[in-house]
């Protein structure tokens, strides 16, 4: 008797579990979005808020904020955004402006080469805070720092023993981080908006990385795998990829380099290079169509600014009168006075010959 009302509850009690469950089906489902930021084809990245700017009367800097800035960038993987130098003359970088940049910048890096490029991942390796300054070495700093054990030295009967250790140079760099006045106290989202003109912390790739320092124009084009005229190799092969065909010309004494994208019955792209720089996009149609760029549509290097021309004209102007010059003894000069007739006066005429005495050099005279 017990079994059979067992038997008979449990239809009842599976049907009462079930109603919510019906009654839920009913209303419409919940649905949550975040919003996210394309970064790339492949990978999204979350807007972050951008952190309040520095007071100026921000105090100094706390024993405790050393530590923490210390432990928290030593050794931390970053991308770069712009080209470092190697050697002891790295960047700087105050209120948000680098230096050196533009040619300057170029000058360094075909004299010392790059340590990193711009997209470029690169290690922190050291954090030194200074008093008035931040510096971080990249990839191990310029100067090649020794190891606990590489300072480890035994002696023997011959004399002392060092372990053969091949001492490579230092293919580093560093960028120091200025202030006003000192050091001030800050948090760490601050410190990476600060330098964030060279250094990236988002970026979760390189090629985002590389994206995020070029006009939106060339960006856009790299995405697009396009060529502009006027962009350099390594755009190019972000864009493109590798050539898998590349012909060299000659046209005078200007030498050329083609990169040649596709194959017959595709679409076939001929890039032409003048150095580094894109100077002809040709493209062969598969209809039979040639369509030819030779107009520049990208400029990198931006032109000297005011600023740049009233600081060339200010030292030409601060150049002492009696500086050292190349030109012959009665050139004209281009900035001195000129004659009014304009003729520049005639240089002095030379001594004339004086006899010499007899007896030229290795030629022997008695003499009593």
């Amino acid at each position: 008797m017990i079994l059979s009302r067992g038997r008979a509850f449990f239809p009842f009690l599976l049907f009462t579990s079930l109603l919510p469950l019906v009654a839920q089906s009913n209303e419409p489902p919940l649905r949550t979005t975040i919003s996210r930021t394309p970064a790339s084809d492949s990978e999204a990245t979350i807007v972050e808020p951008k952190p309040a700017p520095i007071g100026p009367n921000a105090p100094r800097i706390e024993k405790q904020t050393r530590y923490q800035i210390i432990h928290d960038f030593d050794m931390q993987l970053v991308y770069a955004r712009t080209a470092f130098p190697m050697g002891t003359k790295g960047l700087l970088v105050k209120d948000g402006v680098v230096t050196p940049h533009g040619e300057e910048l170029q000058q360094m890096l075909s004299l010392w080469g790059p340590a990193v490029k711009p997209g470029d991942p690169a290690h922190i390796s050291l954090v030194q805070i200074k008093n008035d300054h931040i510096r971080f070495e990249i990839n191990g700093g310029p100067v090649l720092h020794k190891k606990w054990y590489q300072r480890v030295e035994v002696s023997g009967a011959s004399g002392p023993l060092t372990p053969d250790s091949p001492q490579n140079n230092a293919h580093g760099s560093f960028v120091d981080l200025y202030f006003d006045k000192y050091v001030p106290e800050m948090t760490g989202p601050q410190l990476r908006e600060l330098l964030y003109p060279v250094l990236d912390f988002h970026a979760h790739n390189k090629e985002q990385a590389y994206l995020d320092t070029m006009q939106p124009k060339v960006k856009q084009a790299i995405q697009a795998h396009r060529v502009l005229v006027g962009m350099n190799q390594e755009m190019v092969l972000h864009a493109k990829g590798k050539p898998p065909k590349k012909v060299r010309e000659r046209d005078g004494d200007t030498q050329y380099e083609e990169w040649i994208y596709g194959e017959a019955p595709a679409d076939v792209d001929f890039v032409r290079f003048a150095g580094d720089e894109v100077v002809r996009v040709e493209t062969m149609r598969v209809d039979g169509e040639k369509i030819v760029r030779t107009e520049r549509e990208v400029i990198l290097q931006p032109a000297a600014t005011d600023k740049d021309k009233e600081d060339e004209a200010k030292s030409e102007k601060e150049r002492p009168a009696n500086a050292p010059s190349l030109r012959r003894p009665g050139e004209a000069s281009e900035d001195g006075p000129q004659p009014q007739n304009g003729a520049a006066p005639l240089p002095p005429p030379t001594p004339p010959d004086l006899p010499q005495p007899s007896g030229g050099p290795g030629e022997m005279v008695s003499v009593r």
